[in-house]
């Protein structure tokens, strides 16, 4: 932890910027939202923005609540590590939603460009299951703190990615991988990195007309047996705006193993969208 003079040199800067970010969002004002986050964080959004067909930067303020504000939360401490940062909070943290919210954990994310802190991304971490962890943080205790990863930065600031091109087709990729680690890549521009996860991302940049190409790499986790069954699948979206997942999805790839299968280490396999495929798109 960092000593009290440099968390409350650190803080000050740390949350101006969240407050401006945060008053951006609200406002919905674009100028001063570019002049509060992070370049990479920027491009981040756009690349995912683009890739599911969606404006930019008008869709960047399409949230479903707003940020929480800071006031009345406990501060916790603030840490840099190179230019990286992190901010802790704890308290009732309000999303505007209706409900009584309840004592949890908000890590603010930051990067340093130049001389300025620009904002990066938030972690909410909801403590109804870490009931010890709630109890320990309302009493001054941040022993939490030194294990959590999503508290501690990296100091490493990522490369700033390439721009995204608008997508023709969404499409999501979805890894199902206890016990192991999966990275996934999509014609060559969209990278995945799944660890003991059951989840579905964005495919930048969408996937094409014809033959698409993805290759992966697997490898057994800490814990892992090497024995669990995994899947990986390429979903074509067809219709955004349908509640019905067999009217919004067509699976495009899939490369799955059952329990007690050995995956390869690495592969390159290729998919195709046809015109019959095609056909079944609703293009907004």
């Amino acid at each position: 932890m960092q000593n009290a003079e440099a968390q409350t040199e650190l803080r000050g800067p740390l949350e101006t910027t969240y407050n401006q970010w945060r008053a951006a969002m609200i406002k919905g004002d674009v100028s001063s939202w570019q002049a509060s986050t992070a370049k990479y964080r920027q491009m981040e959004i756009h690349n995912r923005l683009v890739s599911e067909r969606l404006q930019y930067p008008a869709a960047v303020f399409q949230i479903p609540a707003p940020p929480p504000e800071l006031k009345g939360l406990k501060f916790l401490e603030a840490r840099q590590k190179g230019a990286t940062a992190k901010m802790s909070y704890f308290g009732k943290i309000d999303f505007g939603v209706d409900g009584k919210p309840s004592d949890n954990l908000l890590v603010l994310s930051f990067i340093q460009e130049g001389s300025a802190w620009k904002y990066d991304t938030a972690d909410f971490v909801n403590l109804a299951v870490l009931p010890a962890v709630r109890t320990e943080l309302a009493a001054g205790n941040l022993h939490y703190l030194e294990e959590a990863p999503e508290a501690r930065p990296s100091g490493e600031v990522p490369p700033i990615p390439m721009s995204a091109p608008a997508a023709k087709y969404v499409a999501k990729v979805y890894v199902f991988c206890p016990g192991r680690e999966v990275q996934v890549q999509i014609n060559k521009f969209s990278r995945h990195k799944f660890a003991n996860a059951k989840e579905a991302e964005t495919v930048i940049g969408g996937v094409v007309d014809g033959s698409n190409e993805i290759q992966f790499t697997t490898r057994k986790l800490e814990g892992g047996t090497g024995k669990e069954a995994m899947t990986i699948r390429v979903y074509l979206v067809t219709d955004a705006q349908s509640t019905d997942p067999s009217k919004s999805f067509i699976k495009v790839f899939e490369y799955q193993i059952q329990p007690e299968g050995v995956p390869k280490e690495s592969d390159t396999r290729v998919f195709n969208i046809d015109p019959a495929t095609a056909a079944k798109v609703k293009i907004k």
